[in-house]
C-alpha cells in the first residue's frame, strides 16, 4: 500500500512537473498556465454537469424502487474526474476528461466488477432475503 501512496503522491506529480516545463519551453509559461486553467474550468464544469445527471438519475431510480447501485458509481467516477481535472497536469487531466465519457466509467466499472468477483469467495458468501412484514 505504501508503494501506490508514494507512487500517487510523489512519481505522478513529478512526471506532471516534468510534461509541463517541457510543454512551457515549446509554448511558453503564459500558454502552459492558460491550458491548465482553461482544462480545470472546463473539466469542473464537465463534471458538475454530468453529476448532476447522475443525481437525477439516482432519483429517478430510487423514485421506481430500483437500487442505484451503478449510478451511484458513476458518481463516484465523475466525482474523482472532477477532483484530477482540477489538479493541475495533463497527465490528470486526460484522465480526467477520459473519466468523464460513459464508455470508458463502463470500461471500469467492468474491471473493478471483475475484480472484486476474483477477490470474493463465492462459495463462503449467503444472502438471504429480509422480511419486513415482521
Amino acid at each position: 500500500m505504501f508503494i501506490y501512496l508514494l507512487f500517487l503522491f510523489t512519481v505522478i506529480p513529478l512526471v506532471e512537473l516534468v510534461i509541463l516545463i517541457r510543454i512551457g519551453q515549446y509554448i511558453g509559461t503564459l500558454n502552459t498556465i492558460l491550458i491548465v486553467v482553461i482544462t480545470g474550468i472546463i473539466g469542473a464544469s464537465l463534471a458538475k454537469y454530468q453529476g448532476l445527471k447522475v443525481v437525477i438519475r439516482i432519483r429517478k431510480e430510487i423514485a421506481s424502487g430500483q437500487l442505484p447501485a451503478g449510478t451511484l458509481f458513476d458518481g463516484l467516477l465523475i466525482f474523482i474526474a472532477g477532483v484530477l481535472l482540477i489538479t493541475p497536469g495533463l497527465l490528470t487531466d486526460c484522465l480526467g476528461f477520459a473519466l468523464l465519457t460513459p464508455p470508458f466509467r463502463k470500461l471500469i466499472k467492468t474491471y473493478i466488477r471483475q475484480k472484486v468477483e476474483e477477490h470474493l469467495p463465492r462459495q463462503r458468501i449467503h444472502i438471504e432475503p429480509i422480511d419486513y412484514e415482521e
